[in-house]
């Protein structure tokens, strides 16, 4: 079994007793989770089952075939193992190339800063970040001797996981700051979910021919157009405005206070971005 580098904070002491390393091993609660690479059949052939970016549970492995129910449809059917590519930890897409990085990232759901880890297809253990911007962005992922990881090597992490959620927070030097990873906008449609949405019957009402004052009226025994559950309502929202206004507001004063702890080139970053396919 292969490893696909340092991915977590720590690893237990009988993990390390099982796998004789230090390195833990990318498979989590995720590892059954699988994207569509194309469209499968192709629409040459027939009305695919999948499409690409089509996110799936694996059910069972036969030969060269995967057994798998999509999360968005609840299809469940066989589909090649050529045509999708496991996904761990949300972010990490295994067997996925430069091109096929930037046809993911181009489908809707997906915004400015959305993005993946991918490993090279040419040697294990090499790995390159593809970053949603104007354009798709990709950034070369160095490892040290001692397997921590960096994009510059001015900011060195122990593990991808710790690198991803730095970027998560400051964009320090790349196109922009991580988002969300890629498809996670991906979400099953209502109907499949949760069944049909609620019919709610609606009474015709004229807010014109509302009193102002009915409205903050907390009076539940008065005769009130408006009804006492609707009046709580706006008066919670008022209240809520108000303090969420002074917490803008203090938070705004504390920023003004704060200092940045990094310290860029006065060259910037740009030499990150990497033009040869890894």
């Amino acid at each position: 079994m292969w490893r696909m580098g340092n991915m977590l904070r720590s690893v237990s002491a009988k993990e390390k007793a099982d796998t004789g390393s230090h390195e833990s091993t990318p498979k989590g609660l995720d590892e059954e989770m699988m994207v569509v690479l194309q469209d499968y059949p192709s629409p040459e052939i027939s009305e695919p089952i999948y499409r690409m970016g089509e996110k799936l549970k694996v059910v069972a492995q036969e030969a060269y075939w995967w057994r798998v129910r999509s999360l968005q449809t609840g299809k469940e059917n066989y589909i090649p193992n050529s045509h999708v590519a496991r996904v761990y930890h949300g972010w990490l897409f295994e067997g996925v190339d430069r091109q096929k990085a930037e046809e993911l990232l181009c489908l809707p759901g997906n915004r400015v800063g959305s993005f993946l880890v991918r490993e090279s297809t040419r040697e294990r253990g090499l790995y390159s970040l593809s970053v949603k911007h104007r354009i798709i962005k990709h950034y070369r992922i160095f490892r040290l001797d001692n397997s921590w990881y960096y994009i510059s090597p001015r900011l060195t992490f122990q593990c991808l996981e710790d690198m991803i959620n730095h970027y998560s927070d400051f964009a320090d030097g790349l196109c922009c700051a991580l988002t969300s990873p890629c498809l996670s906008g991906t979400v099953p449609p209502a109907d499949v979910a949760h069944g049909a949405p609620p019919v709610v019957m609606r009474c015709k009402f004229d807010w014109k021919k509302v009193d102002r004052t009915q409205l903050v009226s907390t009076d539940s025994c008065s005769d009130n157009m408006v009804s006492y559950g609707v009046r709580n309502s706006i008066a919670a929202y008022l209240s809520f405005s108000g303090t969420q206004q002074s917490a803008q507001t203090k938070a705004e004063n504390r920023k003004k206070k704060s200092k940045s702890v990094y310290t860029f080139p006065e060259n910037g970053l740009a030499s990150l971005d990497y033009e040869d396919d890894l």
